[in-house]
């Protein structure tokens, strides 16, 4: 991709559209090359190189005769002869003299570069080829579920389009042999197509579908690196890391590539400390090897029962070991450690100013504990007092039949059966009290004949519960005319029906609070 040793102009932008591969300008592309005699200027009798390097999906390059002498730049597309007829579209990625030098290093003559390029890729040459590679995802589906169906022990990774449809090769992994002719058949009569089924490695994937690694980079497989060299565990014992497979696999599941990087560079440095180091025998007993520092030649030892390391240097230790082999003991190693200055920390200044503030990041924590906190003690209040309302309450029967409870006067209770309405306790409504509604009220007797009965009503025994009112006449009671004994049988049977209703109604009445 772009950077500063390329022609993309500097920098980790690249340059062109930036879809990978979809452009003719160059920055875009993977496996991308620089062409460094592209600004000098050749001999007058110079007679350009007729060979070009043409750059297809993936990481898949190849050489192609230009006999037509056709003018190309590193990034256009071409329609160059397929493999078996036909033709193909791809990109050029070299020309000149560095293809002689590309073609020298893959050990490829001259002689066997046979395909030519036929003109420069047309638009019509261009949708056909769109229209190819928009076929190859539907299609990979397809022939995994038929490899699935046949039981097959492989995985189809990536299928390659060419451009005028009329061959697809299918990319596989598998760990053995597979025979795949009963597939070929299925996939042939599904696509109408000729099929190339082409097996490869772990590390070609992971090349071909690309990915990030680790070190938030894009795979060098899948960038720039194009020779796979084997990878050894001797490598990390080399470099002192850790025999962690978690941690040195890449996405392909094998060893990383970049385990061979430095690995010359640690190979050099190693030949200054010793090999297979042993205790080292001094006066003050024997030391045992902790760690060392391959590039700054400092080896730690520690005595035992001391937690303190003494670094000494390689060299001195090739000495000791030399003395150890002679039979003699070496001095304390503490006499001869080496001053190791501690890292010095520079304070860091910076351009800004904190207006905000400097803000806890628990602040929020601490801010919801304070509210549910405040909100528990307001529970435990609530409660409290319902449960102080709760004692303070006592039921209608209990506060009537209590000796401070007395009986309304008969005249009151006659009142009431007149009025012929429930009588609440505490003078309240009975929308106010229960939440009922209200019943109609009974109309008054009426007396036609006869003045009103007054109310001499004897005081009654106190009920536990219901108490009832009998109201007389004290007219009626010592003898009436004949038609106002009528009357009055008429009220006693009124007056009956509203002691009933409420009677009734005060077994409905809520306890007074």
């Amino acid at each position: 991709m772009g950077c500063g040793s390329c022609s993309t102009g500097g920098g980790c932008t690249p340059n062109g559209c930036k879809s990978n591969g979809s452009c003719g300008t160059g920055g875009c592309q993977t496996m991308e090359v620089h062409d460094w005699l592209s600004n000098l200027d050749m001999p007058s009798n110079y007679k350009p190189f007729q060979v070009t390097e043409i750059k297809f999906k993936g990481s898949r390059k190849e050489f192609f005769l230009n006999n037509d002498n056709i003018y190309l730049e590193i990034g256009e597309l071409v329609a160059v002869e397929g493999p078996t007829g036909g033709f193909d579209v791809g990109h050029v990625s070299l020309t000149g003299e560095l293809v002689r030098i590309q073609m020298k290093r893959r050990k490829t003559a001259l002689d066997q570069v046979t395909k030519k390029i036929y003109r420069k890729a047309t638009e019509a040459d261009v949708e056909k080829w769109n229209a190819a590679k928009g076929m190859e995802w539907e299609t990979m589906h397809k022939a995994r579920k038929l490899a699935l169906d046949l039981r097959l022990q492989m995985k189809i990774s990536d299928v390659d389009y060419q451009a005028d449809k009329t061959k697809a090769t299918f990319f596989y992994t598998a760990d053995g042999r597979v025979d795949f002719r009963e597939l070929i058949k299925k996939m042939a009569e599904s696509f109408r197509i000729r099929i190339e089924m082409r097996q490869i490695g772990m590390r070609q994937e992971a090349g071909r579908l690309g990915g990030i690694g680790s070190c938030g980079r894009e795979l060098c497989c899948s960038t720039w690196l194009t020779n796979f060299k084997t990878v050894s565990t001797a490598a990390a014992r080399y470099q002192n890391l850790s025999l962690n497979t978690l941690k040195l696999a890449g996405q392909c599941g094998k060893l990383k590539c970049c385990l061979n990087y430095e690995l010359d560079t640690y190979l050099d440095a190693l030949k200054d400390i010793p090999d297979r180091i042993e205790n080292l025998d001094t006066e003050a007993g024997y030391a045992r090897h902790q760690k060392t520092d391959i590039f700054k030649k400092i080896m730690w030892f520690s005595y035992q029962g001391d937690e303190n390391w003494i670094p000494v240097k390689a060299a001195r230790v090739k000495e000791i070991m030399a003395m150890n082999k002679a039979g003699k003991k070496a001095p304390n190693l503490k006499e001869e450690a080496v001053q190791i200055a501690a890292p010095v920390v520079v304070e860091k200044s910076f351009d800004y100013e904190n207006v905000v503030g400097q803000d806890s990041l628990t602040r929020l924590d601490e801010r919801s504990r304070g509210k549910n906190n405040q909100n528990r003690n307001n529970n435990q209040k609530n409660n409290r007092n319902n449960s102080q309302n709760k004692r303070e309450r006592v039921p209608a029967g209990e506060k009537n039949a209590g000796p401070n409870n007395k009986l309304q006067q008969p005249q009151q209770g006659a009142q009431k059966a007149q009025q012929g309405g429930k009588q609440q306790p505490n003078g309240l409504k009975p929308q106010q009290n229960a939440g009922q509604k209200p019943q109609q009220a009974v109309p008054k007797p009426q007396h036609v004949n006869g003045p009103k009965p007054q109310n001499n009503k004897p005081k009654q025994q106190p009920q536990a519960q219901k108490p009832v009112v009998n109201v007389e006449g004290s007219v009626a009671a010592d003898g009436a005319k004949p038609e106002q004994s009528k009357n009055k049988n008429r009220n006693n049977r009124r007056k009956n029906n509203n002691r009933r209703n409420n009677n009734n109604g005060s077994e409905n009445k809520p306890a007074a609070e």
